[in-house]
């Protein structure tokens, strides 16, 4: 038995619609940070995967016209910072623009002088690698330098999954 599907086609993509399909994929949160010229930068970053293992490489996607961007290309270097479950207020407050994200943040530097934000699940310190630009963002590969060794601690990742944060329970997805 098959089912007919309905096609829409590119020309008809509406970008809401287009969001909304796209929460349909659960994902890992991030912070990016770095630290250039005593400025600590952050921003929240839901696109980030692997690459490659040799070299270690990872990928972050950044909207082009990102306040961050040009200051993460300046200082050459960056840190990933993995959510953990408790984090939620902390990917808020790097969501949002122009506001003091870094007041009240406990943090500590990375070798490479990264920000590591205390209670994320797992961090990487990274180069920039390379940027290939893909409509309104670039995607921005990093290689790994550093990235640590033990445990945080924290047992679960922050996720996000149909436009709300969600944590996984030892039986699975909590809705």
């Amino acid at each position: 038995m098959t089912t007919a599907i309905s096609i829409v086609g590119t020309h008809d993509i509406d970008p809401t619609r287009f969001r909304q399909s796209l929460g349909h994929y659960a994902s890992g949160l991030t912070v990016v940070t770095t630290l250039i010229d005593n400025e600590l930068i952050g921003f929240t970053c839901q696109s980030f995967y692997s690459v490659s293992t040799e070299p270690p490489l990872i990928s972050i996607c950044v909207k082009a016209s990102s306040f961050s961007l040009p200051k993460i290309r300046q200082a050459k270097r960056f840190a990933v910072n993995i959510l953990s479950a408790e984090q939620a207020a902390v990917s808020d407050i790097f969501a949002q623009r122009g506001a003091d994200k870094w007041q009240g943040i406990d943090w500590t530097p990375s070798p490479s002088n990264c920000p590591i934000i205390s209670g994320s699940l797992h961090w990487l310190d990274c180069e920039l690698y390379a940027e290939h630009a893909a409509g309104d963002h670039l995607i921005v590969i990093g290689k790994v330098t550093a990235m640590n060794e033990r445990p945080t601690g924290a047992k679960r990742p922050l996720l996000y999954y149909r436009g709300q944060y969600r944590q996984l329970s030892d039986k699975g997805l909590v809705v």
